[in-house]
């Protein structure tokens, strides 16, 4: 991840407007879109959890249950959902089922989510720059977790989680 890369930016009703550097995007608070893919288990049962790096550049040290990321610049949100996937769990060929897309305003954060589930029981290989622990953890366990607010957990992804336990019922 690099401050120079190109990252679409978007504005606040979800249409793309441009693109500029992740730097910019970040120093001006500006929207731009981000993926978020929820891997479960074969069962469903489990979903993998990880521990972010402490060196992110935003939220970092902080627990999260998804891999993604920033929309690449002229990047589609489903290619770059599978891109994001491979980079940080090294999983490719998972069949991502989009979920919902919701906008995220969390100052200076302000992203559109476009939010994808998997089931995957093969291997994961966490990207040693991003992650630095994951582990699986049952759904009932994680919505308690959330649900305390005392666990670190990256503010948009706690918003996303919340939004997908209201769609499960």
């Amino acid at each position: 991840m690099s401050t120079d890369e190109w990252v679409a930016l978007y504005d606040a009703a979800g249409r793309v407007i441009g693109s500029a550097t992740r730097a910019r995007m970040r120093a001006e608070g500006l929207w731009h879109a981000a993926t978020a893919v929820l891997v479960r288990s074969g069962d469903g049962e489990r979903v993998y959890v990880h521990r972010r790096t402490d060196t992110k550049d935003i939220y970092p040290g902080l627990h999260d249950c998804a891999a993604g990321g920033v929309v690449g610049a002229g990047e589609d949100p489903a290619l770059a959902a599978a891109r994001e996937l491979a980079e940080e769990y090294g999983v490719v060929g998972a069949e991502l089922t989009p979920v919902f897309t919701m906008p995220v305003e969390l100052p200076p954060v302000r992203t559109h989510v476009f939010a994808y589930e998997t089931r995957w029981d093969g291997p994961i290989t966490p990207q040693e720059s991003e992650i630095a622990e994951g582990w699986w953890m049952p759904i009932d366990e994680l919505r308690t977790r959330l649900a305390g607010r005392e666990w670190p957990f990256v503010p948009d992804g706690r918003l996303v989680m919340e939004r997908w336990f209201a769609l499960r019922g």
